[in-house]
């Protein structure tokens, strides 16, 4: 994949966790598979509304739908999230770096206090 490939596929991956629903179904989902029908009695919406947003988590690669009879069940897809981890990952070392050295400032200031 190329950057804008992979910058595409991070702005649908962030866009479909950016609603809350959505990140409920992915939750549904990491405890195993579910059905449209499940989601529709877990979630009180209509079945268009969460066919609409398994459309987007499909388009971010999120989830896939199989095919066992006449149901379409909904697995999560760990690829997907681990894309999104690796990105974040280089700014939470940014973050765990600075919040290291203002550690070690604190802990200089309260050894001079004490001096």
């Amino acid at each position: 994949m190329n950057a804008s490939q992979t910058t595409i596929q991070l702005d649908r991956i962030f866009g479909a966790l950016a609603d809350s629903t959505r990140r409920a179904i992915l939750d549904r989902a990491y405890r195993g598979e579910v059905t449209v029908n499940e989601l529709v009695a877990g979630f009180d919406l209509s079945q268009p509304t969460i066919s609409k947003h398994l459309k987007v988590l499909e388009r971010a690669g999120l989830i896939s739908r199989g095919r066992e009879a006449q149901f379409r069940p909904v697995r999560i897809e760990a690829p997907a999230l681990a894309g999104a981890d690796r990105w974040l990952g280089a700014y939470r070392r940014l973050w765990e770096d600075r919040l290291g050295r203002l550690d070690r400032v604190v802990e200089d200031l309260k050894q001079q206090g004490d001096a």
